[in-house]
């Protein structure tokens, strides 16, 4: 399977982060508009600036270089800029229904209030989406919004309440972010508690730089229907390799969210240069996850950060793993499963995948 046999097939995107997958030349222009410092001075070079940063299995030193991605979003202007663009580039990867995920809160220095910036982010959305629709494609998208797990609880509700104030206007779905460790679910319980009567879907980071006990509050507390990451799952997985075989014992935790179906929203590039999990894909859980049972989606995460895209992670999965293209059609269809859309809709993208894979 060719990389352009792999962009050419329908895919869902669950995690893919709105600040983290802009054209370095949109950084570059954007930057100079608004007098703006930028460690390179053309789109090549400041892309390997980020991949350079982003490669040294340090969370915290891989999200300060949203920095500068942020910086150029702080106008209605720009994100209307990323975010057309952003669904451009989804589209041209072959994604027929996207999920959007960024954090308002980070974009109202340039006096923006929160409404706005949402406001703003969906007028971008839909102008990517006519101009998908005006070259003869297709592409469904939708928000989610994310508060900072390290910021206040009043904070976070103030964002759960906003996303779902715009649930009829583009937004889908309520995720957390932001530095793991130290900051579990449970201190923003209160957004959660909110969410959960207003029947309104979350998903959470979790287990990437935390284990168990991370996953554990974002499904006890956060009530999370998805994972984000998710691989320190095998954290509660224990493997015993013999010589002709090897056994495999699912821990609690593992095994509810396993039986459960809870879809992990795995980027495996993005996991590696984090140190999640692993140093090469080859040490990487993601065949082991899908070889269990566990409901595992692909997704690119940061495609800037990684230099990445669905297209690239299903090759580099399919090169080490040896998939073929009933393995890549489960991924899709997991993703179809997961996706916060109405039955329906769901049942539809399935349809879509399951038609163009076989």
């Amino acid at each position: 399977m060719t990389e352009d046999e792999l962009r050419d097939l329908p895919k869902v995107s669950l995690h893919d982060h709105l600040d983290g997958g802009l054209r370095p030349q949109t950084i570059l222009e954007i930057a100079d508009e608004i007098g703006l410092a930028t460690p390179a001075s053309d789109a090549g070079a400041l892309e390997q600036w980020f991949v350079d940063s982003c490669t040294g299995g340090d969370l915290v030193q891989y999200l300060k270089t949203f920095d500068l991605t942020i910086g150029v979003m702080q106008t209605a202007k720009g994100l209307e800029r990323v975010a057309r663009e952003f669904v451009e580039d989804l589209a041209a990867d072959g994604v027929v229904y996207g999920e959007i995920r960024w954090a308002p809160e980070q974009h109202v220095s340039g006096g923006l209030g929160l409404d706005e910036t949402v406001e703003a982010v969906q007028r971008g959305i839909e102008a990517g989406i006519d101009a998908v629709a005006s070259g003869g494609g297709s592409i469904r998208i939708g928000q989610l919004l994310t508060a900072m797990r390290h910021g206040t609880p009043e904070r976070a509700l103030e964002i759960a309440q906003l996303a779902v104030r715009h649930r009829d206007r583009g937004v889908v779905g309520f995720d957390i972010a932001g530095a793991e460790a130290g900051f579990p679910a449970g201190r923003l319980r209160d957004a959660f508690d909110y969410l959960a009567g207003e029947f309104f879907p979350r998903t959470v980071h979790a287990g990437e730089a935390d284990g168990i006990e991370s996953i554990k509050g974002a499904l006890n507390d956060g009530r999370a229907l998805r994972l984000g990451h998710g691989v320190r799952i095998m954290e509660d997985i224990q493997v015993e390799e013999h010589e002709e075989h090897v056994h495999v014992t699912l821990g609690p935790v593992a095994e509810w969210v396993r039986d459960r179906e809870i879809p992990l929203e795995v980027a495996p590039q993005s996991n590696l240069q984090t140190g999640a999990w692993g140093r090469t894909i080859e040490d990487h859980p993601f065949d082991l996850l899908y070889q269990l049972g566990f409901r595992v989606t692909v997704n690119p995460d940061n495609r800037l950060m990684s230099r990445t895209s669905i297209t690239r992670e299903l090759a580099a999965l399919s090169e080490e793993f040896g998939y073929d293209f009933d393995d890549l059609a489960v991924f899709q269809l997991n993703a179809a499963a997961g996706a916060f859309l109405p039955l329906e809709d769901r049942e539809g993208l399935a349809e879509l995948i399951s038609r163009s894979y076989a």
